[in-house]
């Protein structure tokens, strides 16, 4: 697949979770389970990590230690990316408030989201 259409895939669910995280909370549907805000940072991070993952594997590839970097650069980033939409909860909404809790739940899933990527290496490459 050409390195374009992943980044502008890894660029698309970016925007997707920076939407959904931003939104006013009052038109988000309320669902009574436990957590489910953790669970939904958490699969938003896994999901963002692999994305620009597979978008790094393809940009480094045949450079030193490319698969690792691509690693490293796709979580720093998906932490990064988790913290400052944190801050900006608290700048930009009224009706959201950053939490620390969701930083943990966001650096959990890019976590897994490495360790997955490590499992399914050859499958990745494939892309």
């Amino acid at each position: 697949m050409p390195k374009q259409l992943l980044l502008i895939w890894a660029i698309i669910c970016s925007g997707i979770i920076a939407y959904f995280c931003l939104i006013d909370s009052s038109k988000i549907p309320i669902v009574n389970f436990p957590s489910i805000d953790k669970i939904v940072h958490f699969c938003f991070h896994f999901g963002f990590t692999i994305s620009w993952i597979v978008f790094f594997k393809k940009e480094l590839k045949g450079k030193e230690a490319d698969d690792y970097k691509a690693y490293l650069i796709s979580f720093i980033f998906s932490v990064f990316f988790g913290i400052t939409i944190e801050i900006l909860q608290s700048v930009l909404t009224i009706t959201r408030a950053s939490d620390v809790t969701d930083v943990l739940a966001n650096a959990l899933g890019a976590t897994i989201a490495v360790f997955t990527a490590i499992a399914f290496k050859r499958q990745l490459d494939k892309i």
